[in-house]
């Protein structure tokens, strides 16, 4: 057994169901100890952080992740107790093996391979993990983030677990994410008896050429890295219940998902103006999720590219599809950002799994890119 599956397999061990950590931080931090890293655990409320370093100049590489795991789902659908890692047919069962224990255990080994070889290493490695990524990410990764900013400290490449693999580990590479901005938009009408119209103001039947309009609206063009912008209505609630009444308001749902071929400032503009266009009077409160980020080609992209390929013979292909992830906070104090992980087909799946050999595989991802990245 190779001390990746090995790792792997006590990591899916612990019942770290978001935002439980159930000791896998404790598990992690004793094998980066002995090798020099200071630990700084950091806990927010119910969630458990660690900040982990090695090394006080720069480059600084970090490797970010996350230990808690979605729920399991029916356990009688299950092959096995998710919570007792099995191997079977070449395959690693249990939840969080591929999304994103996998991941956390080939970088731990990655490092240990690493700092073994050029204990003497230039620049620094770094972890940053959590156990808030698969909840309400509000007490994880972005409170690390936000304490690093406050002292001054910065990173220049960092590497996120992610499950990013289509067909072969390696294979994909996100480089970037697109943004998250939601709307809730609330028309008003007059409500009124069904049966006297003249008398009432239906606020469906007024929106809906507004919501044509946006429906069918170019955002941008996107570019190079990013499909482009799209706009969707994710729930519509108006009437009373009854036949026989015109509501007096419909509420609206919406969210865009953009890149950064557009701003928040230009979305929400575009909206307003279609809206006042139409004469509507209206109410519209505004979420931003998720700001987009982009690392285009460069020194971690080539880097990674480049160990993929030595690795795997694979070309990686660059790819920023997807919803978010902790990529977005780690953005704010780092330039070059991209996500690498193993292959994506079972995550939050029953009978979540990941290929035994290809644990390995990607420990020597990361280690050859640490190496790429490190070596002067």
């Amino acid at each position: 057994m190779s001390d990746t599956l090995q790792l792997a397999k006590e990591l899916i061990a612990r019942r770290s169901l978001t935002p439980q950590d159930d000791g896998c931080l404790g598990i992690i931090g004793a094998r980066l100890e002995p090798l020099g890293f200071r630990l700084e655990k950091l806990r927010c409320g119910d969630v458990d952080n660690l900040w982990a370093r090695r090394g006080g100049c720069g480059p600084v590489v970090c490797f970010a992740g996350h230990t808690d795991v979605v729920p399991t789902g029916p356990l009688d659908q299950w092959g096995s107790d998710p919570f007792v890692p099995a191997v079977r047919d070449g395959m690693l069962y249990g939840r969080g093996a591929s999304d994103m224990k996998g991941s956390l255990a080939a970088f731990v080994t990655s490092i240990e391979k690493f700092v073994a070889a050029r204990p003497q290493h230039s620049g620094s490695i770094a972890l940053l993990l959590t156990s808030d990524e698969e909840g309400p990410a509000v007490d994880g990764t972005v409170r690390v983030v936000e304490t690093l900013q406050a002292r001054g400290e910065r990173l220049d490449y960092c590497i996120v677990g992610e499950p990013t693999s289509a067909s072969r580990t390696g294979d994909t590479i996100k480089n970037g994410r697109r943004g998250s901005l939601s709307g809730t938009l609330v028309v008003k009408g007059v409500q009124g008896h069904i049966a006297y119209p003249h008398l009432t103001k239906n606020p469906i039947h007024l929106s809906a050429p507004a919501i044509a309009e946006l429906a069918a609206a170019v955002w941008d063009q996107g570019n190079e890295y990013f499909p482009p912008t799209t706009w969707q209505i994710s729930n519509i609630h108006g009437g009373t219940g009854v036949t026989n009444v015109v509501p007096g308001s419909v509420e609206i749902e919406f969210n865009f998902r953009f890149s950064t071929a557009s701003t928040v400032d230009s979305l929400k503009a575009k909206v307003h103006a279609i809206l006042d266009k139409h004469g509507l009077s209206y109410e519209l409160a505004w979420l931003l999720a998720a700001k987009p980020y982009l690392t285009p080609r460069g020194n971690l992209v080539d880097a990674a590219s480049a160990a993929i390929k030595q690795v795997t013979g694979i070309e990686a292909e660059l790819s920023t599809s997807g919803g978010a992830s902790d990529g977005r906070f780690i953005a704010d104090i780092c330039p070059q950002v991209i996500e690498l992980g193993p292959l994506n087909a079972t995550i939050h799946k029953i009978n979540e799994c990941v290929a035994v050999g290809d644990l390995d595989v990607l420990s020597e991802i990361y280690f050859l890119t640490l190496k790429k990245l490190l070596t002067v």
